[in-house]
């Protein structure tokens, strides 16, 4: 059994590892949408839920409270924000907290974005 939540925020950043040319070097913004992913073999038997989704949002909102309105690039960890690293970050901070966690998706438009399912990349900041 699989669930998620749903969360948005809004936010500013810049991509500094692209040429000075490229339109994401300059300063813009989106409204993201994230799902939290949460994965079980068992339901809770006394209330056959995986698990409440009150609980998942308050691991969560803080997380989404620190990025809404703000500059992603000045906070620790996302200082390149791309979906995938967006999404990354948001793994590592929620993991400890959800066992359960089987993925983040990050979108940051309505057509594009990414999913990370945990799983170690070569290439990682």
């Amino acid at each position: 059994m699989e669930i998620y939540k749903e969360f948005k925020f809004e936010a500013a950043h810049r991509l500094t590892g692209v040429p000075p040319d490229h339109k994401c070097a300059r300063l813009h913004g989106h409204s993201y949408r994230v799902r939290v992913y949460l994965r079980s073999d068992s339901l809770d038997p006394a209330v056959g839920w995986l698990m409440d989704f009150a609980g998942v949002k308050a691991v969560c909102k803080p997380l989404i409270d620190q990025l809404d309105h703000n500059y992603l690039n000045d906070i620790q960890g996302l200082e390149q924000s791309t979906a995938e690293l967006i999404a990354v970050w948001l793994w590592r901070q929620l993991k400890p907290k959800l066992p359960l966690l089987h993925a983040v998706e990050v979108k940051e438009t309505a057509t594009s974005g990414a999913i990370y399912r945990g799983e170690p990349l070569a290439t990682l900041p």
